[in-house]
Formats: structure tokens, sequence, C-alpha cells
């Protein structure tokens, strides 16, 4: 299967539209993994699960991020700023009912998913098993709890990374190894790798491959949203990828 991984859309209208046009360059998709946080920072969440809602290809597993944890227990006291918690509680008074019904009846009830794939068994986290909300996975993971997948996608950094880990393993045929890949596609709306295009990836199962993407979008048509509702910085920070 070739399955498209998206992360941290984050409410970024045109990004989200810029990586649906790219998809044209990989026609075989089967289906997508949603890694959480559609939602907020972003002035377009109501409208992104609507794309959600109709994607061209089948949702394999849509798990919840920390900023939908936030709109469903409102407690911001885990963000990193006032103005982060302003925004986020901005954000939750627009949700509308379509995109509560979303989070609360289509999302998966965590941060956490256990699937299998083509044989691979797979681990959907939209952090990391230490803290499936709020802590991410860094490239060189080598917990052993990770060993019995075949892949692991995560997202939460907003940083990509492809890195394969060997644990040890009891097959005489691999040498004793058995081999777990981690893949955190980056962020489709909001970036934090001084890179401001929208962020995804492509895996192909069957060889392996995996495609870091990266989709030019028109960031000043999505800057142009904001127009006071939330600090600055978050219209400020698309350009930079920051």
């Amino acid at each position: 299967m070739k399955l498209l991984l998206l992360s941290d859309i984050h409410g970024n209208l045109s990004a989200m539209e810029a990586v649906l046009d790219q998809m044209e360059k990989f026609p075989a998709i089967d289906a997508a993994i949603l890694l959480g946080d559609v939602i907020d920072y972003g002035m377009h969440s109501n409208e992104i699960v609507q794309i959600i809602q109709s994607f061209p290809v089948p949702i394999l597993c849509s798990i919840r991020g920390n900023h939908e944890l936030v709109m469903l227990t409102q407690d911001y006291s885990r963000l990193s700023s006032d103005r982060c918690r302003d925004c986020s509680r901005y954000t939750r008074s627009i949700l509308s009912e379509n995109t509560w019904s979303y989070i609360k009846g289509t999302m998966h009830p965590t941060a956490m998913q256990e699937f299998d794939v083509g044989g691979n068994k797979c681990l959907a986290v939209h952090g990391s098993l230490e803290d499936i909300y709020w802590k991410s996975i860094k490239p060189g993971e080598n917990d052993p709890a990770y060993a019995k997948y075949d892949y692991v996608f995560s997202g939460h950094s907003h940083h990509p990374h492809f890195f394969e880990t060997l644990y040890i393993a009891d097959n005489p045929d691999t040498r004793n190894q058995k081999k777990t890949a981690f893949i955190n596609p980056g962020s489709v709306g909001q970036p934090r790798n001084l890179s401001p295009a929208a962020q995804f990836a492509v895996l192909d199962t069957t060889t392996g491959t995996v495609a870091m993407e990266k989709a030019l979008y028109d960031i000043e048509r999505e800057q142009r949203a904001y127009t006071g509702q939330v600090h600055g910085f978050y219209r400020t920070r698309l350009g930079f990828g920051v």
C-alpha cells in the first residue's frame, strides 16, 4: 500500500489545499493516516474538517492531538504561552457543530492507535509512548517498547524525520535483529524547521520507501485570514517556518 501521512494541519486551509494538489504526483495512494492537531493556530479549523470528511482517499486512522484534547477538556495549562492559550480559547469559541461531531465521534478517542497494513504492525501516536499527547519522538529513538512495531508514525514536534532502529530479536535468519521504521511527516500547516512549505510524507509499504514531501502554498493568502482574532505571532510565523 501507499500511505499518505499528514500531521499538524492546524487550521491552515491554503497549505492543506496545496497538499491535495500535490497528491497528483502520487496517483496510487491507497489511504491516509492523520496524526492529530487538525485544528487551532490557523483560522480555518472548520474548513479543514470539512475537507477531511470528503477526502479523496480512505482515511485509515485519525487520532487526536494535544490541541483536540485541549478543546475537549478546556485545560490549557500545558500549552506553551499565554498567547497560545488565548489562541486555543478563540479556536474553541468558533468550532462548528460539524467540527465538534468529528472530534468527538469520528477521530480515535485517544492520541494513539495500533493497526495492521499489509502484514506490518503499525503504531500511530501524536506524541510518543512516553506521553501520547505532549512528548515528541526524536531521531535516534530506541525505546524497546517500540520494537514490536514495523512502523511508528508520529507528529507533534512539527519537525519531519525518517529513521530506522534495529532491535534485538530471536531470529537467526536476520542475525537476531528486528527493524522499526519511525516516520514523522512534519507539519502541514505550521512547520517549525525553517521551511515554510506544507510538509507531508508518502510511504510505500511494499518497498519500504518514504518520500518526504513539501508543497509550496500561498502563505500571504493564509495570512490575510488573520485580522486580529489571535496574537500576530501566529500570522507572522507562517512566513518563516518557525
